[in-house]
């Protein structure tokens, strides 16, 4: 498996693009709304109302056209606020091209500590509910996070971004037609690999691959491509309590922009789709292709083999039939 390479003048596709980050006024967010404006986009920063002046003081002094930024503030449970955040970026620009649904949290605590209380009854742990709100139910939904939902809500921010992101493109007769429209979720390395100690954070971060191969289908019938990037450790403000442990030790270490720039790259490319790439400093490697392609090796020919079959099946009776709600 070699390393992928992007052209880099792919970049240049960002002129006159509408584009909304969640989780934009710092770390990865930041960057990627930055490296969008620089080549031409109009950028709409959403996070949380306490980030307005961080994300409005980035617009103003580091952005190359700062008449092509908003911020929109929006909290993950706010159904209606998020639905504005849409609906604000296409009033102002007129047009909706590309959604990173790039927020997220990590747990401050583990989540498997069965600590009791002053009964003697195992704590609930509220916090592990938050991080799987915001990272997984707030891409579904293109979600602003919250550190006070739930963590069901971490799956359903994904699921909100998502939702919102495919309506918006197809559905709204404000939107033009005329150009790709792309969305882009944000894994991580814990995707696929899980062995940190982060529970929730580890299992938010599959759920947004289980998004990215469930949603292909839907995707494709309404035209827009739907891709993921899978960053290893990053330095922002989610990893800082290790940074310098980990700089010390010469692993290799990503940068926001590095992450950025690869979000950028693989939203514009039109010949992507379905895919993830891993960004681990200079290795970048396309990994859902890969897994495909090492299925038979990994299961075996014969299960493989029925797998595709199986899946033919589905296809051929319009997909999965859902079961009635009792």
């Amino acid at each position: 498996m070699s390393n992928i390479t992007f052209d880099p003048t792919t970049l240049s596709q960002s002129t006159n693009k509408t584009v909304i980050i969640t989780g934009a006024a710092r770390g990865i967010g930041a960057a990627t709304a930055k490296l969008f404006n620089q080549h031409g986009a109009n950028v709409v920063l959403a996070d949380l109302s306490q980030f307005r002046a961080a994300a409005e003081n980035l617009i103003n002094s580091e952005f190359a056209h700062p008449e092509r930024a908003i911020f929109v503030t929006g909290s993950i449970v706010n159904w209606a606020e998020l639905t504005a955040c849409f609906k604000t970026a296409i009033q102002k620009f007129g047009s909706l091209d590309v959604v990173v649904a790039n927020a997220g949290i990590m747990e401050s605590r583990p989540v498997l500590d069965l600590s009791v209380d002053k009964d003697g009854e195992l704590r609930e742990d509220e916090e592990a509910g938050s991080v799987i709100d915001v990272n997984l139910k707030g891409t579904l939904n293109s979600i602003i996070p919250s550190t006070q939902t739930k963590i069901s809500e971490f799956l359903m921010c994904s699921i909100t971004a998502l939702r919102l992101a495919l309506f918006h493109m197809t559905k709204n007769p404000d939107v033009s037609h005329d150009t790709p429209k792309s969305i882009l979720l944000v894994g991580s390395t814990s995707s696929y690999f899980g062995g940190t100690g982060v529970t929730a954070y580890v299992a938010s971060k599959h759920g947004i691959l289980g998004l990215l191969r469930a949603s292909q289908s839907e995707a494709r019938e309404l035209g827009v491509r739907i891709n993921a990037v899978a960053p290893f450790f990053t330095p922002t403000y989610v990893t800082a309590g290790f940074a310098a442990q980990w700089r010390e030790s010469g692993l290799e270490e990503n940068t926001p922009e590095l992450v950025a720039e690869t979000i950028a790259l693989v939203s514009l490319d039109e010949g992507r789709s379905g895919e993830c790439v891993l960004v681990a400093g200079r290795y970048l490697r396309e990994l859902e292709g890969s897994r495909m392609r090492l299925l038979p090796d990994w299961v075996g020919e014969d299960v493989a083999n029925f797998m595709a079959r199986a899946m033919r099946f589905f296809v051929s009776i319009g997909g999965y039939v859902l079961p009635k709600k009792y």
